[in-house]
């Protein structure tokens, strides 16, 4: 596609809320917009840049082995009351009930869920070693200034409250 036709809303000023650099940046390279704090729309520049590194992930992930999965962004609470950690993770984990009555919540992490699956399937010493992999969005709904330890991150793709960042961490198993 020529670069006249590309859609690259570019920005000539630095953005108010943009506090970190590389925030920053990727603002005004137009290659995301932020629609309120921690919650971005990821333009076509951006989304290009974000799928290649998730390709590199990937080919690198398979490379050592490990298989890859996918795993809802709902989770059932009781998988996480089963953890201990429901009522640990506080107020920053949102919570919904469906028009079954079933709580669920969104998951700010996928620890219980890939050790239910292994929990589940894996039933001989046998099927080990097992490194399982996932990359997908994960939601935090973290505070924004924590005096003396901030949450806030100092390089990348900014990921503080309500965000919605793209993880892809390796669970293995031996």
């Amino acid at each position: 596609m020529r670069l006249s036709r590309f859609f690259l809303p570019i920005l000539k000023e630095n953005p108010k809320e943009a506090e970190i650099a590389s925030h920053r940046l990727m603002l005004r390279a137009g290659m995301m917009r932020q629609e309120a704090a921690g919650i971005y729309a990821w333009l076509p520049l951006g989304l290009r840049v974000l799928k290649k590194i998730e390709q590199i992930v990937r080919e690198e992930q398979n490379r050592a082995g490990a298989l890859e999965l996918l795993m809802p962004t709902l989770q059932l609470a009781d998988l996480w009351r089963e953890s201990g950690r429901y009522d640990a993770y506080g107020p920053e984990m949102l919570r919904i009930t469906d028009r079954h009555k079933r709580e669920l919540l969104f998951g700010p992490t996928n620890e219980e869920m890939i050790t239910e699956i292994f929990r589940a399937y894996v039933k001989s010493y046998k099927s080990l070693p097992l490194n399982l992999y996932h990359i997908q969005w994960k939601f935090r709904d973290e505070q924004t200034r924590i005096p003396s330890t901030s949450t806030r991150r100092r390089r990348g793709v900014p990921t503080t409250r309500c965000s919605s960042p793209i993880c892809a961490p390796l669970h293995g198993w031996d």
